[in-house]
């Protein structure tokens, strides 16, 4: 039952030949066996899944109505608050803390019928690439237990890798979906800035960050992609557009389809076995009848320094509020040589803040304020939103020649736990091919599309315009519907 796929799965509740309460049991069942190994998730609620699992089956038993997921499992990422659960970051700063509301996204679950599963875990405030951030635990890649998952989403993408959940939730500020997805071997999917609603997901950098979906297949990304996706007068970034029936379209073809290919995607740091994979992908939507030519994107080299100083003075700024007074943990011994009350407050805010945070949360901030800094915001941060327009200028005049723009998702294939973790530069290129998505607003999804000579998955990266999603999600099946590389699923 785990190992098939979430359309599948729905497909046989809505026949009724599988209870929600089954599935929901296989899943549990399959986190207590495979979670030892993988450590995907913070919180398990096994109870309450349960609970939601029952009750939406005497539903579905009564003739009522259960929504577009009725019955279906699916984790969520620590980053989005649910009512009543831990709601952590991935950090010791909110560690305990229980938002007294849900998420806008939670409630769209659970209306649609969805059974939540629980948190899974992430690169701290979401600052990270491999899930190594994690103040709790690092989560392992499923397909080797001694490479990361994929960061900041990595406990979401293994999860669903490891068959501990049909469908999961995560968080995308420079690629923290597609990149995971790609190591994982399955699925992810950054909608377009303002697609979906951000309210109740945990900041980082707000003009970048934007949840989305994991399935094993494309199919399973269209339908959470409807039910998540759509206005919210909550989000003043939210925009109000119609959402399509993503789930009823995502198997039509794109005819004609033009797949342009950025020149500046095939250069140096690019494993060769990732290139060959995806021009190999490319070489099948021509045999599918697709139009792939070559563009450019200029001024896609200069995105990681551009992301690293607009995510930096972002996140310095949000995470201002962590200060022991407003929000999170608080330093409790502030005892020492300290002479008056100003004193003792400074000690607070420092210790508070140097315990409540670790290592890449401090590096981030520490950048972002220096950017914004008097005498450097215009050299550095004002700079970098002009550049970020460039970025997106390239976007456009690229989608006014084509459909969608392919490409890697990641340089590599899953590297081993710790071989990058005193290297930010090095972590910080994992996601050279995925920002520029977050800097331009624009949708995003990643597909299996081969493995190394390992066995390591490798993932291939397709765009399209703001709001273009269902579009892409059509391309992307259009590669799925022709290959088994969706299938293959990692042996625990």
């Amino acid at each position: 039952m785990i190992d098939r796929t979430a359309a599948d799965l729905l497909a046989a509740l809505t026949r009724g030949d599988l209870t929600s309460e089954a599935v929901t049991t296989a899943f549990l069942q399959a986190i207590r066996q495979r979670e030892p190994k993988v450590q995907a998730f913070l919180h398990v609620d096994e109870a309450g899944a349960l609970d939601q699992a029952r009750a939406i089956d005497t539903r579905r038993q009564g003739g009522d109505a259960v929504g577009p997921l009725g019955g279906l499992p699916i984790a969520v990422k620590d980053v989005l608050c649910v009512r009543g659960q831990p709601t952590t970051c991935g950090s010791k700063m909110l560690a305990g803390f229980r938002p007294p509301y849900d998420a806008t996204v939670i409630v769209k679950l659970r209306r649609a019928g969805a059974v939540l599963l629980g948190k899974t875990n992430m690169d701290e405030f979401a600052m990270g690439s491999s899930t190594e951030n994690s103040a709790f635990r690092a989560t392992r890649n499923p397909w080797d237990l001694g490479r990361i998952p994929g960061g900041s989403s990595g406990g979401s993408a293994a999860a669903v890798a490891a068959g501990e959940a049909p469908l999961a939730l995560g968080s995308d500020t420079g690629g923290s979906i597609r990149q995971p997805a790609a190591l994982c071997g399955i699925a992810g999917l950054k909608p377009s800035y303002g697609r979906v609603s951000r309210y109740g997901l945990i900041a980082f950098a707000s003009s970048l960050d934007q949840v989305g979906p994991f399935a094993a297949d494309v199919t399973g990304l269209a339908h959470l992609l409807e039910v998540i996706a759509g206005h919210d007068p909550l989000d003043s970034t939210s925009v109000d557009r119609p959402v399509p029936a993503y789930a009823q379209t995502v198997d039509q073809p794109l005819r004609p389809l033009t797949v342009g290919v950025p020149r500046e995607y095939f250069g140096g740091g690019l494993d060769p076995e990732v290139e060959r994979a995806v021009r190999a992908a490319l070489a099948e939507y021509e045999k599918l009848g697709a139009t792939v030519k070559e563009v450019s994107l200029p001024a896609s080299p200069h995105a990681v320094a551009t992301y690293y100083l607009v995510a930096t003075a972002e996140a310095s700024s949000n995470l201002a509020r962590y200060d022991g007074v407003q929000y999170g943990h608080r330093a409790k011994d502030v005892s020492g040589p300290i002479a008056d009350e100003y004193g003792r407050l400074v000690a607070m805010y420092c210790r508070t803040r140097g315990e409540g945070f670790g290592r890449e949360v401090k590096r981030r901030i520490m950048l972002g304020t220096y950017a914004l800094s008097s005498g450097y915001k215009d050299a550095y941060y004002l700079k970098a939103l002009k550049v970020r327009r460039l970025i997106k200028d390239d976007f456009d005049r690229a989608f006014a020649a084509c459909d969608v723009v392919a490409g890697p998702t990641a340089p590599t294939a899953a590297f081993p736990i710790g071989e990058k973790a005193d290297d930010p530069l090095a972590m910080y290129l994992s996601d050279i091919y995925t920002i520029s998505a977050n800097l331009a607003g624009i949708c995003g999804v990643s597909i299996p599309c081969g493995f190394t000579k390992g066995g390591l998955p490798i993932g291939l990266q397709l765009q399209a315009a703001p709001f273009e999603e269902e579009k892409l999600l059509r391309a992307a099946r259009m590669y799925e519907r022709a290959t088994d590389w969706h299938t293959r699923r990692a042996m625990l």
